[in-house]
């Protein structure tokens, strides 16, 4: 691979406009060439290699000019690079180019647009270094309020007898990077540089801190994680610790009771109970209660946030990376068209700025390995390390062959139903089609799910291949992202199985022989569809289960909206099931088959149920009830008004299917116009929030006309397509309004067709919605993953004054 399609490819997408301009500087470089060709003498051997150094302006395949090996060593006479003192933010870079005679003007520019680009990596590198040091200051003070409420719990929860034989934690103690001194919790970290011993100053037991206080060197023992060394040396850290710990004990206990006096328990407001009690007790804090549950809730918070920081610095030291090798490769090529060494002097500049000089991430990227290993690993470095830095998952040709088989398999049981339909004249006799009006509705459940799942995957490739960030937007972890293969395959198994039972079904009931089973054909699709919930919840590491826990996760988030802090994948997923309404209302329908007890009777009896059509009601508005329950607790959190409008267009939508099924049920040219006017002011209102909104077009100022400025697609067209296609689906849902003199099989067909589409027009919805995420970050939800802290510090005005 090329390196400029590997430089696009490691971009990280929030700082796209941060890195160096590649590919204009390489456009320079093909004016510099151009204009050097120029002014040769037309030869016919020189016009040849020029027709050939057009074809390789940057293979590398040509040979050097001669004139390169002739003129020695003159990179001094090129270029003259300054670096000039900046108010605060280290050195402005700027170059003069020496060849102004030469007709240099093209190079001149190219060096000023190299000088832009060299300061303004540099200044953005160096702010963000200076954001990940703070940070780093902070969850220091963080591991400081854990070691302290760890000591505090082994000593409320040791026995009286044995007070002072706390038990040796060595995965609480951490290794100073690179010099193996153990620092304890009693270090001031406010008034340490740039926490050189950040994240790794916390002893974690009671022992550890008696023998330092005592003047124990321990240091020469510690081996990774453990404390080693002949019988004679644990004698004496023993006997030493024993006599003396006990009047030590009590100044540690002490020391680990002043760092808790000051620190409070966050409430995040992220599950149904901690958003309870911030509303109750109109507080985000709680005090401590040093108790273990408690300890373990704080000590898997820091996990996830250590490693969510340790991501964030591996970004960092990959951007410096490839910046570097950015520049490199850049003035390499200069060199090869103007036959001059000026990238030897450029990148001396380049090496000693703060891009290229600083080691703050690898030092901070070393300490977090040891904090982590130590204290959330049980100094296993391997099992730290894995997930510090989980591998990627790989591609098995297994899943591309089932999915070829299952699809093929799919295809044959399709038609076989097509012809078992018409060779039984179904769609003509009454019984035939009463029958499939009553059967029919229960497997197209399947076919909503099964269409989903298959515009997911068109999603997933077409993500993949326009660079589309969605395994970070949707929050994935890493090497349990679903390919589009998976899910392809997943489609189609439930395809299979579904198909299937159907044409088990029509054989069953249709044929003379099995009138005998009629009561056990009648469970075939209660069957099926308990085959599905019953892998869906399967606790065994089976088909997929990573995935199947974030499906539930998720899920469970938006059921009980709003108790749970609103995220992406939430909202993401909540606006899928709003279209998917007649598959709820299919399930439904299975409640009052099995439930009621209306599958024997093979006529669909169920609106004559007073709570059937109660809850037909209810499960239409239950998923744009859960949308605007989501709006109003991040209007609550955020205090944004674009929440409160986008839960009044949910409001609106909740209205439009209330009249509707109204209409449905009872008929009349009241509802009906009812119905058509709130549908159409619902469809007014979510096409524009589609199309403005989530997609971010139609913008009048873009560079891009009646689009947006940044696009992931070459071929705008496509866009039109879409903002067209969206509309015109839109405007389709309305069409279930409409009265029309059918019959019920051809009624029940249309209903099943518009429901398709809606299912069609939600998965292009969802490519594009995702895509302005990852250019613009519309929903604020990504500008880095931030972890909330378990701990809160009330003295932060008292160390500052100190």
């Amino acid at each position: 691979m090329k390196f400029g399609k590997e430089f696009k490819k490691q971009k990280v997408p929030e700082w796209i406009d941060a890195y160096m301009d590649y590919s204009g500087l390489k456009q320079i470089l093909r004016e510099i060439m151009l204009h050097k060709l120029s002014r040769q003498p037309p030869t016919p051997l020189r016009a040849i290699k020029q027709k050939l150094k057009l074809h390789r302006t940057f293979s590398g395949l040509h040979a050097k000019s001669r004139d390169f090996v002739s003129q020695g060593d003159i990179e001094d006479q090129v270029i003259d690079v300054e670096a000039l003192p900046r108010d605060g933010s280290g050195h402005f870079y700027r170059t003069n180019f020496l060849r102004q005679s030469e007709g240099g003007e093209i190079e001149e520019m190219f060096f000023e647009k190299l000088d832009q680009e060299l300061n303004k990596v540099n200044k953005f590198y160096k702010d963000k270094v200076e954001a990940v040091r703070s940070e780093a200051a902070e969850l220091n003070k963080q591991m400081d309020a854990l070691i302290a409420l760890r000591i505090k719990v082994d000593t409320k929860n040791a026995s009286p007898d044995n007070a002072t034989a706390v038990p040796l934690r060595t995965s609480t103690r951490t290794l100073d990077a690179g010099t193996g001194h153990i620092e304890g919790p009693g270090v001031d970290i406010s008034k340490r540089s740039l926490l050189e011993e950040s994240l790794d100053s916390s002893s974690g037991d009671l022992l550890l801190i008696c023998n330092l206080t005592i003047g124990v060197d321990t240091s020469n023992n510690y081996q990774e994680g453990e404390l080693t060394g002949g019988p004679e040396v644990s004698e004496v850290t023993t006997a030493n610790c024993s006599s003396d710990c006990k009047e030590e004990e009590n100044k540690c206990e002490d020391h680990s009771l002043e760092i808790l006096e000051h620190v409070k328990i966050n409430n995040t407001l992220e599950t149904p109970r901690s958003t309870l009690k911030g509303v109750f007790k109109d507080s985000k804090d709680d005090e401590l209660r040093f108790r273990k549950e408690e300890l373990r809730k704080v000590e898997g918070q820091l996990r996830v946030v250590f490693i969510e920081f340790y991501q964030k610095l591996r970004l960092l030291k990959n951007y410096s990376f490839m910046n570097l090798a950015a520049f490199s490769k850049i003035m390499k090529k200069y060199d090869k068209i103007t036959s001059t060494r000026a990238s030897r002097s450029y990148m001396k500049i380049v090496d000693n700025s703060y891009l290229g000089s600083s080691e703050d991430v690898t030092s901070l990227l070393e300490k977090v390995e040891t904090t982590f290993i130590s204290h959330f690993s049980n100094s296993n470095r391997k099992d730290g390390m894995k997930s510090l830095r989980p591998k990627g998952k790989k591609e098995r040709h297994g899943v591309t062959f089932l999915s070829g088989f299952f699809s093929g398999c799919s295809i044959a049981l399709l038609i076989a139903v097509v012809l078992r339909i018409e060779a039984r004249d179904l769609m003509d006799k009454k019984e035939g089609a009463s029958y499939l009006v009553n059967i029919f509705p229960l497997y197209s459940l399947f076919a909503y799910a099964i269409l989903h799942m298959l515009m997911y995957a068109a999603d997933i490739y077409f993500w993949r291949r326009y660079r589309v960030n969605y395994p970070f937007i949707l929050g994935f972890k890493q090497g349990t992202v679903l390919s589009y293969r998976e899910v392809f395959l997943l489609s189609t198994g439930l395809a299979v199985l579904a198909l299937s039972s159907f044409l088990a079904n029509l054989h069953l009931d249709m044929g003379s022989r099995t009138e005998h089973y009629r009561k056990l054909t009648e469970l075939v699709p209660l069957f099926s569809i308990t085959i599905v919930i019953v892998i869906i919840f399967c606790p065994f590491d089976i088909i997929y289960r990573s995935s199947r826990l974030f499906f539930i996760k998720s899920a469970t988030h938006c059921f009980f909206a709003p108790l749970y802090k609103v995220t992406l994948p939430d909202f993401l997923l909540a606006d899928n099931i709003t279209s998917q309404v007649q598959a709820i209302r299919s399930i439904e329908l299975y409640i009052c088959y099995y439930g009621l007890g209306e599958s024997s009777q093979r006529q669909s009896k169920c609106h004559t149920h007073g709570i059937y059509n109660a809850f037909y009601f209810i499960v239409a508005i239950v998923p744009f009830w859960l949308r605007f329950l989501q709006c109003l607790r991040r209007l609550c959190e955020e205090k944004d008004a674009v929440h409160g409008w986008n839960g009044l267009k949910y409001l609106l939508i909740i209205i439009a299917v209330l009249i509707r099924t109204a209409f449905e049920l009872k008929k009349g040219t009241t509802w009906f116009v009812l119905a058509l006017a709130s549908s159409a002011v619902a469809v007014a209102m979510s096409t524009y929030w589609d199309i403005v909104m989530d997609w971010g077009l139609l913008q009048r100022k873009s560079k891009n006309t009646y689009l947006r400025d940044n696009l992931v697609i070459s071929n705008k067209s496509v866009y039109f397509a879409a903002m067209v296609l969206n509309i015109v689906l839109r405007v389709a849902w309305m069409q279930l309004v409409i009265e029309f003199n059918l019959h019920s099989l051809q009624k029940m067909a249309i209903t099943t067709i518009i429901s398709c589409l809606e299912v069609f027009r939600r998965g292009i919805w969802n490519f594009f919605r995702l895509e302005n995420e990852h250019l613009n970050n519309v929903g604020k939800y990504r500008a880095f993953k931030s972890v909330p802290l378990p701990f809160s510090y009330n003295d932060e005005e008292t160390e500052k004054d100190d």
